[in-house]
């Protein structure tokens, strides 16, 4: 059981807002200080994970990281190990100077192939040349709603340094990935109970460019826990990464998120919460990964609700 046995005031006032107190309630008994038993040996055999970060200002990113299966270990489901030695690290993901000024870290392990992801959030206790380790604070599994299966081919060697740029609008080949992604990782912090990655999904064309700087996006039933939108209540800043995943590309922007209720919805975007979230772009990075992965795209989420055009 997870020494955090209530919810913060966030997280809270989020539930009642949607009318979910008496459900959240009831899934939180998933929560653990540790990693289940079941769960070690499926982190173990990962060659990706969902980082969320947070840097010297205070902003928040999402991040993915990849490496050979095994990479990932968490023994005894009290901390996980993140073997990236210092010279495999790519330093156009802000990732690795975010966690030496920022103690938390929010870790997503996702299965894409298999729709099965566990999530976590923790404090880095290691960092050193030869990778990182995170002291678990809560662990707990998601369900398979909303994940588009695809299966990793091949996972190619790294290759450093990476092609890069930046920005601060949404424009040109930014703007086509946004509103082709199907799969996107959200990250989001709190103060006291730290940094959280998750993961969003839909058809394509579920993320709306509302203009050059904001994306509109619906928000489907999950498990009533509302861990990103109470993070969201009481601090904005979140962070996106959008995998492009037919180029080999990651876009991650910074900004701020907004939640927005009981909005008009006569397609049935939301499946039927009425609630969308803008997120408000401060600054984006468009990097190459450094392995070239060839993914099989094999069929999208049946949960995903419809997307108006």
């Amino acid at each position: 059981m997870s020494d955090r046995n209530s919810f913060h005031p966030g997280e809270r006032a989020v539930q009642q807002s949607a009318g979910e107190t008496a459900i959240a309630e009831r899934n939180i008994t998933v929560m653990s200080d540790t990693v289940i038993g079941g769960a070690r040996p499926f982190i173990a055999k990962q060659f990706m994970a969902v980082l969320g970060s947070i840097d010297a200002s205070g902003a928040v990113w999402a991040s993915l990281i990849f490496g050979k299966p095994g990479f990932m270990q968490t023994e005894t489901g009290a901390t996980i190990s993140v073997n990236v030695p210092d010279q495999e690290r790519d330093r156009t993901d802000p990732v690795w100077n975010n966690i030496a000024h920022h103690a938390d870290l929010g870790m997503l392990f996702i299965e894409l192939g298999s729709r099965r992801r566990y999530r976590v959030n923790g404090t880095l206790q290691r960092l050193d040349g030869q990778g990182l380790e995170v002291a678990i604070r809560e662990a707990y599994p998601n369900c398979p709603k909303y994940i588009q299966r695809r299966q990793l081919r091949r996972l190619g060697e790294l290759q450093l340094p990476v092609s890069a740029a930046s920005g601060s609008v949404l424009r040109g080949n930014v703007q086509s990935i946004i509103r082709q992604a199907d799969t996107i990782f959200v990250a989001s912090h709190h103060a006291e109970t730290g940094a959280d990655a998750s993961h969003r999904g839909g058809t394509p064309g579920f993320l709306k460019l509302v203009d050059e700087t904001t994306i509109r996006i619906p928000d489907f039933p999950g498990n009533s826990l509302f861990n990103t939108f109470g993070n969201f209540e009481i601090d904005p800043r979140a962070g996106l990464c959008i995998p492009d995943f037919a180029h080999g590309q990651l876009l991650q922007l910074t900004g701020t998120a907004s939640v927005k209720w009981e909005q008009d919805d006569p397609a049935g975007e939301t499946g039927g919460t009425k609630r969308f979230w803008e997120f408000k772009v401060d600054q984006w990075i468009l990097r190459d990964t450094p392995q070239k992965l060839e993914w099989e795209y094999l069929d999208a989420s049946p949960f995903n609700p419809p997307v108006q055009s």
